[in-house]
């Protein structure tokens, strides 16, 4: 199989970690790194030995596609740059600042059948693929994502730079549309919104209870899924998942669990069982960056596409109006 040409665009913290990610994958070949700040891609490059470009122009041509790990507010430029040279995408989240960049970007993508991957990479999470073989249905999911202060990613709400992930989890695990969105947040520390809430609520009833903040103590990064017949609890931080089903004395699974007795009436009984999902030995953003090279190899459309990007950052950007409102009718009383 011919090798998948990439580069690299944008390195600061997490382009540097995507070039060295791609030097370790078999089918691609990482042809160069380019950064605004040249004295940043040769120090890099000097450490990775792979060739620092100071022209974007350049890097652009020697390459069948590229890796966007650049600030968000450069992702639609740089994507569109691209896709002006019909090369292939994957771009960090959130997808662009703007939801017509978006837009526009997917809309270019469809029209050139260019691949375009948005790097929301819990979905490669092991807590989420260990539970591959399990039909997920939730009506009602509760999620936390908290974590300590860090300067970097304050240049946008938390809602972008945090709870995303969150919101483009249930936007796969719901099959239905959004019905309404209800928020609060504020702006402690920083200049943007630094702690949010929101509701989502979908036209076939699930609820979302989504909030995140980056002004905690401790880390935590959880969802809590509620179906029926099944609670299913995961731990994105230790990649573990937990699962609690009723289930038919005949549909007993073959792999470990636990029963905790029987729950019914008369003869219709079903047995309560405990299951911890094999936690699959993953490095998360290694595999994202497999699977955005195998959708180009392939020619076939990424787990976590454009559009995904687009319907995550039209719901965090709903969200995100939803607390101004708020906090604008708060200020109203102060």
């Amino acid at each position: 199989m011919k090798k998948v040409k990439i580069g690299v665009i944008g390195i600061g913290h997490l382009g540097k970690i995507h070039a060295k990610l791609f030097t370790e994958i078999e089918n691609c070949k990482l042809i160069g790194i380019y950064d605004k700040d040249f004295e940043t891609a040769k120090k890099v490059g000097a450490e990775l030995k792979i060739t620092p470009y100071s022209n974007i122009e350049e890097i652009l041509d020697d390459i069948d596609a590229v890796d966007v790990a650049a600030t968000t507010s450069a992702h639609y430029e740089l994507v569109k740059k691209a896709f002006s040279k019909n090369k292939h995408a994957f771009v960090e989240k959130p997808i662009t600042t703007q939801i017509w960049e978006a837009e526009e970007l997917v809309k270019t993508a469809d029209e050139k059948n260019l691949i375009l991957q948005v790097g929301h990479i819990e979905r490669f999470n092991p807590a989420l693929v260990s539970l591959e073989k399990y039909q997920l249905n939730p009506l009602f999911i509760q999620t936390d994502r908290l974590a300590q202060f860090n300067p970097r990613g304050t240049d946008v709400a938390v809602v972008l730079d945090l709870m995303i992930h969150d919101i483009d989890i249930i936007l796969s695990l719901v099959k239905s549309e959004v019905k309404n969105v209800s928020a609060s947040g504020i702006a402690v520390v920083s200049d943007t919104i630094d702690i949010a809430n929101a509701r989502i609520e979908f036209e076939n009833g699930a609820v979302a209870n989504v909030t995140a903040s980056r002004i905690s103590q401790k880390k935590m990064r959880k969802m809590r899924m509620f179906q029926r017949d099944a609670y299913i609890s995961l731990d994105f931080t230790t990649g573990a998942s937990e699962v609690f089903r009723l289930v038919e004395p005949d549909d007993m699974p073959n792999s470990p669990f636990l029963a905790f007795g029987e729950m019914g009436i008369g003869d219709k009984k079903r047995t309560v069982i405990y299951e911890q999902p094999e936690m699959k030995e993953v490095n998360a953003l290694k595999m994202e960056l497999e699977s955005f090279i195998e959708s180009v190899a392939n020619d076939r459309q990424p787990l976590v596409s454009g559009k995904d990007g687009l319907k995550a950052l039209k719901i965090a950007e709903l969200i995100i109006h939803k607390i101004e409102e708020s906090i604008k009718t708060c200020e109203k009383y102060f």
